[in-house]
Parts: C-alpha cells; sequence; structure tokens
C-alpha cells in the first residue's frame, strides 16, 4: 500500500515652461477683479477641494478593499468548503503555519482522514517561499484552503473565526531557527510571542472555544545536562532566544488556559526532517552541498566531541499531533469566561534514538553516492546545543505515539524526494 508521503507528495511535482510674474499678474487681474469676484471664485475653490478629497478618500477606502489579499463572498466559499467535515464525529481544525514543512504534512493527514482543514501562511522569506508555494498547491490539490495572511493580524483571525466554528486550532506558525535569532531577533518576538498572543485571544472569545494544540520545541531544554529530557526537567536555561521564545509561549499558553478555560496542548518536537523540509536544516543543506561538490561544516562540542540530535521523521511527527488532536479534550470557556477547569498538557515528540552528525553525514553520502567534503569546527557561541535526547514514555502512554521510522530509512525518503524535486533523477548533473 502506498504510505501518506507517496500519496500527497508524489515526486513530481518634461519640464513645463513657467510664464513669467507678469503674465500671470495679468491674468489674476483679469479673473479677480472686485472683491465680490475673489470671493465667490475662493468658495468655488473651497467646494472643488472638498469634492476631490472626498472622492480621493472613497477611491482610496475602495482601492483597499478590492486589493486586500483576504475578504469577498467568494473567499468565504472557499473558507468554509475547505472546513467542511466529511467523517462522523470529525473535527473542523484551523491549522497555522499550513505552508510549512510540519504544517502542509498535518493538514494533508487530517484531510485525507476526512477532518475539515483551513490553512494560513504568511510565506515569508525565511527560506525560498517557491518551497512554500509548492506545499501549497500540494495542499489546494487536496481541497485544502490557505489564507495568505499573518497570524498578528486580529481582524483576520478574528474573520476566520466568525465564519467557521473551528473545534480545534493546530498552531504551528512560528519563526523557526536558532541561529537566525542572532540576525533577526525581532521576528522571533513578532511570530512566537506577539502572534501567539493574538491567536489565544480568538480562542478565548471564540463560542465555543477551540481546543489548542501548538508548537513548542526540544530548545526549551536548553543547558540540561541530564539525559534523556522529560517534561518534568527545568527549562529556565534557554541557550538561544528561539528556546527562550518558546518557553514564554508555554507559559503564556499556561495563563490562557488557567484564566480562560482554554485546552491547550504544547508539543516539543526534536529536529524534525522529511521530504519537504526545512532548507535551513543540516541534513538538507548537507544535501545540497554535497551535491554541488561544496564543503559541509561539521560541529563538534567540547573536548571534540561529536554533537548529537534525536532526529524523527516527518511521518511520526505526524502521528503524534494528530494524536494530541484527538486527546485534547474540551476548553471550558465561552466568550471569554471560564466555567471550569481544562486540560493543560505538554509532551516530548522525539524518536528517542540520538544520533551523532557524522554518523548523519555518512548515511547521506551513502544514499547520494557522493563524497562529502568536510570542514569540522568547533561548535560557536550561537545558541546551539551540544545533544538532544527525548523521554518520550509520557507520549506513548497519553497518545499512543509510537516512533517507526530510524534514521537510516527517514533518510533514504528524503534523498529520493530531494533528487526528484530538484531535477537531479532528470539529468541535471551531480558533483
Amino acid at each position: 500500500m502506498p504510505s501518506l508521503e507517496e500519496e500527497l507528495f508524489p515526486s513530481t511535482p518634461g519640464k513645463f515652461k513657467i510664464d513669467r510674474a507678469h503674465t500671470m499678474n495679468r491674468q489674476f487681474n483679469r479673473c479677480f477683479a472686485s472683491t465680490s469676484t475673489m470671493f465667490l471664485w475662493a468658495l468655488f475653490l473651497i467646494a472643488l477641494t472638498a469634492s476631490y478629497l472626498s472622492f480621493q478618500s472613497f477611491v482610496d477606502s475602495g482601492s483597499r478593499y478590492f486589493t486586500a489579499s483576504w475578504g469577498g463572498i467568494q473567499w468565504e466559499k472557499q473558507i468554509r468548503n475547505s472546513a467542511q467535515i466529511h467523517r462522523s464525529k470529525g473535527m473542523s481544525v484551523l491549522v497555522t503555519g499550513a505552508a510549512g514543512f510540519v504544517g502542509s504534512h498535518v493538514s494533508l493527514a487530517l484531510k485525507k482522514r476526512g477532518d475539515g482543514v483551513v490553512g494560513i501562511d504568511n510565506f515569508n522569506n525565511y527560506y525560498d517561499p517557491s518551497l512554500k508555494k509548492a506545499r501549497k498547491s500540494l495542499l489546494n490539490n487536496q481541497g485544502i484552503f490557505i489564507v495568505e495572511g499573518d497570524i498578528n493580524d486580529a481582524r483576520l483571525i478574528a474573520k476566520l473565526f466568525d465564519i467557521v466554528g473551528f473545534t480545534h486550532v493546530m498552531h504551528l506558525a512560528a519563526q523557526a531557527g536558532v541561529r537566525y535569532a542572532m540576525e533577526n531577533p525581532h521576528s522571533y518576538v513578532h511570530s512566537n510571542i506577539a502572534g501567539l498572543v493574538t491567536l489565544l485571544e480568538a480562542c478565548k472569545l471564540a463560542n465555543p472555544q477551540p481546543s489548542v494544540v501548538w508548537a513548542s520545541s526540544s530548545s526549551v531544554y536548553g543547558l540540561n545536562e541530564k539525559v534523556p529530557f522529560s517534561e518534568s526537567d527545568r527549562t529556565d536555561q534557554p541557550a538561544s532566544l528561539y528556546a527562550a521564545t518558546k518557553k514564554a509561549g508555554e507559559e503564556i499558553t499556561h495563563t490562557y488556559n488557567h484564566i480562560y478555560g482554554l485546552s491547550v496542548t504544547g508539543l516539543r518536537f526534536f529536529t524534525v526532517y522529511g521530504p519537504f523540509g526545512r532548507p535551513d536544516m543540516a541534513y538538507f543543506s548537507f544535501t545540497r552541498n554535497i551535491l554541488q561538490g561544496k564543503p559541509i561544516t561539521i560541529y563538534r562540542g567540547k573536548n571534540r566531541v561529536d554533537l548529537a540530535r534525536d532526529f524523527t521523521y516527518i511521518d511520526d511527527i505526524v502521528k503524534g499531533c494528530v494524536g494530541s488532536l484527538d486527546t485534547s479534550g474540551k476548553s471550558t470557556g465561552s466568550g471569554g469566561k471560564k466555567r471550569g477547569p481544562a486540560p493543560y498538557r505538554i509532551f516530548n515528540l522525539g524518536n528517542t534514538s540520538p544520533v551523532t552528525v557524522p554518523t548523519l553525514v555518512k548515511i547521506l553520502e551513502r544514499h547520494l553516492r557522493v563524497k562529502a567534503k568536510r570542514n569540522i569546527v568547533d561548535m560557536p557561541g550561537n545558541g546551539d546545543v551540544p545533544f538532544t535526547h527525548a523521554n518520550i514514555s509520557l507520549a506513548q502512554r497519553e497518545l499512543g505515539y509510537k516512533p517507526t521510522t530510524d534514521l537510516e530509512t527517514g533518510l533514504k525518503k528524503f534523498v529520493k524526494w530531494y533528487l526528484t524535486y530538484y531535477g537531479y533523477n532528470r539529468g541535471k548533473a551531480v558533483h
């Protein structure tokens, strides 16, 4: 039987003369021969100016309406159609970051089983937007409508909730990446904190309130040295601004759960990889550089220790996301007022089998059949941590979460997708 990935992510995808002053004087003298004439002309000019400004204001407002990226009868119809549920006891889900890596896969999985799905994404240029457009095309082909907009747009979010009574929100929109925070820190506050609050405000006021599942990050474990990382471990030592914003998100969501009765589930993802992934991730950039004959930079930790990551394949992450939605429980508030306690949960979603980065490179070399040019350097102080390792026992017990894809198998699937998507299987040269 073809996998979900095979079914939904197929391989192919000048100048004017000025009259002299005395000429102007003659003209004005003829026009304004008397005081009464000047008064009448003044009234006329005032009326003309007021009429023009009024008309211009009308045109401008009309222009803003008709050129807006959202709104209108047809737009609302597309949203309602996309949100329609096609299974018994199904859910209607607003997926933020739907054109992103995890967001697109989760949206497709929900749609395939008959749930209603509406996406929203701002299609920013943190990485090549063409990849996001390609994901959007795949979602459109499956009947999933994606609104192009920002989660900080409170009017837009409120409008979506006005059109559809969403039962669940899958919040995956975020500014990702650890190192980019040193270049553009404000983007992390804008997306990961302000955007989250804007969304939660809409959720708290909805009637009925939706259940919220959102992406936190394994980065919240920061400088912890105890492994594997467990949900009860301390998370007050972030190593990056990205991690700090995700930790802030956990505190903010807890507040909305406590005050307003929102059901909230936070998911700490561990190094997600796979087809249609993010180009800024190491496995993706390594693949690109190896094929182009460029050197790859491999960081190592203190005392020349290899860095290790708990690489988790996208299909396993999707299972955890869907399981979280299915077991989220109901929010208990209505119109911003809490009527009772609501579930608040946090889960690790990982593979619980860390692999060193040099081992990752060897697997890529084997599947690409190209030798990598290595440049090994000490890890800089840019927010990266030396290792990640997930304890997933809580997710196993509460969600039935069970990862099934090891790194060897997952990278083989990724490489197959990469070679096809970027044209290497159509005669593109491999250095």
